[in-house]
């Protein structure tokens, strides 16, 4: 008999997370590690549960995960289409596209130019 898991990614930048959503106890291991190791601080461990305190499932789901906040909501909608309405009234379904700009030739950066000298 196959275990019910809902499956969902969430990428920002480069990176790419994979979340797992098995009905449980609100366990939460991210990297094979216990969440409260991986996520020292409050304001983090926050960030992350956000999906699970507005959509009230925090203590249904144990979670299995490799990078997180959109990996959990995208799972959540998994689990049940009417979380979308509230989940992406948050924001919490939009993809963050903010990434490194490239380095220009002839630039010192992306946009950082090399100092001028007139002689």
């Amino acid at each position: 008999m196959a275990a019910i898991e809902y499956y969902a990614t969430g990428r920002r930048k480069t990176s790419t997370a994979r979340v797992f959503l098995r009905p449980g106890s609100g366990a939460i291991t991210v990297n094979h590690r216990e969440f409260d190791k991986y996520f020292t601080t409050d304001q983090l461990r926050t960030v992350v549960r956000r999906p699970l305190l507005l959509t009230e499932t925090g203590e249904k789901f144990d979670i299995s995960a490799r990078a997180i906040r959109l990996g959990i909501a995208r799972a959540l909608c998994e689990f049940n289409l009417e979380l979308r309405k509230q989940l992406k009234k948050e924001g919490l379904l939009t993809s963050d596209s903010r990434v490194k700009e490239r380095k220009k030739y002839g630039l010192a950066g992306a946009r950082k130019r090399f100092q001028f000298s007139k002689r």
